[in-house]
């Protein structure tokens, strides 16, 4: 992937500055705007590690939840709420698995209307072979050391638990 060149200030914290010139100062704004470049920076990176292998880190997410699983498989409705996304989401990561040939489908005989979501063998070697090389790219985080891989995760996890993600110890 090539990288767009570098400009000689940063624009977030240029966008700061003007903020407090203008409405006063909202740390909210520059950290929110910094998450968000994160967030495509570690896409993009991400994305360009599994694409050799067919993958969107989408897709990679819901092989990873399958092998996880003790059958390797679950329900779709499982998957959409382990990953956290849109049932429409499930259907399209999981229909291009399929097409792709990592996954099958097949009616869940504990539920009339369900679909259960199988990972194939070809499924794991898919996702073995993008792990090792996600894991040789540091998941796009090799900026930050194991321990600030650990802040960053301590640092997110109350505004996961505010939007409901998971119920904070003690509370569930």
């Amino acid at each position: 992937m090539s990288k767009p060149l570098s400009l000689p200030f940063d624009p977030i914290a240029r966008a700061d500055d003007l903020w407090k010139q203008r409405w006063g100062s909202v740390p909210s704004m520059a950290a929110i705007t910094s998450i968000m470049r994160a967030h495509q920076i570690l896409l993009a990176e991400v994305d360009s590690v599994v694409r050799p292998h067919g993958l969107t880190f989408a897709r990679y997410e819901a092989l990873v939840l399958l092998t996880f699983s003790r059958a390797g498989e679950l329900p779709m409705s499982k998957i959409g709420e382990r990953l956290m996304v849109h049932p429409t989401s499930v259907t399209n990561t999981v229909d291009r698995l399929v097409r792709s040939g990592l996954v099958t489908k097949r009616p869940n005989p504990n539920d009339g209307r369900g679909v259960l979501a199988s990972i194939t063998e070809r499924g794991r070697e898919v996702c073995d072979e993008a792990t090792r090389d996600l894991m040789a790219a540091d998941f796009g985080l090799g900026a930050y050391d194991d321990e600030e891989c650990r802040e960053v995760f301590a640092m997110l996890r109350p505004l996961r638990v505010a939007a409901g993600d998971f119920a904070a110890p003690g509370e569930a």
